[in-house]
C-alpha cells in the first residue's frame, strides 16, 4: 500500500525558494534534501505557483543544412497538394463528363459501362 505525504503550502515555497536562491543547484538535490520521494513533484510545484523559469526549457538548434532541408521539404510538400488537387479536379471533370455522355447515348448503368470499356482507347 502507497503512503501520501501532503506538503504544506510554506514547504514548498521553501523549496522552490532554495532552488531559486542557488542554496540548491537541481530538482534532485533538492529532493534528496528535503526528503520529496516524487520525480516530478517539485517540477509540478513549480508550475503551479509560476516558478516556470525553473522548469527546462526545450531548445532546439539546427543546422543551416537541416533548416534548409525543412524548407525544401515544406515546399515539395505544397507542390505536391497543388497537383493533388489539380488532378482531383480533373478527375472529378472526367466523371461529369462521362455521366453526361452516358445520359445523352441513354446508357443507363454508368458503372457497367466503365467496366465494359476500362482500357479502351
Amino acid at each position: 500500500m502507497r503512503k501520501t505525504i501532503l506538503y504544506s503550502e510554506a514547504f514548498k515555497l521553501r523549496v522552490l525558494n532554495a532552488i531559486e536562491s542557488g542554496e540548491v543547484s537541481s530538482f534532485g538535490e533538492a529532493r534528496r534534501r528535503f526528503g520529496i520521494g516524487g520525480k516530478g513533484t517539485i517540477r509540478g510545484w513549480a508550475i503551479k505557483y509560476g516558478k516556470d523559469q525553473l522548469v527546462g526549457k526545450i531548445i532546439r538548434v539546427e543546422t543551416v543544412q537541416e533548416n534548409n532541408e525543412l524548407k525544401e521539404l515544406r515546399r515539395r510538400v505544397k507542390e505536391l497538394e497543388k497537383a493533388l488537387s489539380t488532378k482531383t479536379i480533373e478527375h472529378l471533370m472526367a466523371e461529369s463528363y462521362l455521366r453526361m455522355a452516358c445520359r445523352v447515348g441513354n446508357i443507363s448503368d454508368v458503372d457497367e459501362f466503365k467496366k465494359k470499356h476500362a482500357g479502351k482507347v
